[in-house]
């Protein structure tokens, strides 16, 4: 019966750390994100394709200098669209902070 109950409190010692260290690198693996979600609604854009599409080629438009044009052609549907539009402009506008910090540190 001994045996059993050290087990059992073995068992559940190595299930909580192994949930713990799960819990702390998905924290750091957000926290080491770039982009910063305040709220459910923004998460969820996050992990919307459209929005994804839209940050990626707003960072490179802002990157290589060139105006705000999102190519909302991309995506069929007017959800996806604004959804891709919102993600280009977080993009943008981010990455064109970015450059604009670097070059007043030069």
């Amino acid at each position: 019966m001994s045996k059993t109950i050290v087990n059992l409190a073995v068992l559940l010692t190595l299930s909580t750390l192994s949930a713990s260290a799960f819990l702390t690198h998905t924290s750091d693996a957000h926290a080491s994100n770039r982009m910063n979600f305040t709220n459910n609604s923004e998460i969820r854009f996050a992990e919307d394709g459209a929005f994804r599409d839209g940050l990626y080629l707003g960072k490179l438009a802002a990157q290589g200098r060139r105006a705000q044009r999102p190519a909302i052609g991309r995506w069929s549907s007017d959800r996806d669209r604004e959804r891709f539009v919102a993600g280009y402009r977080l993009g943008y506008e981010e990455n064109k902070l970015a450059d604009t910090d670097s070059v007043a540190i030069q």
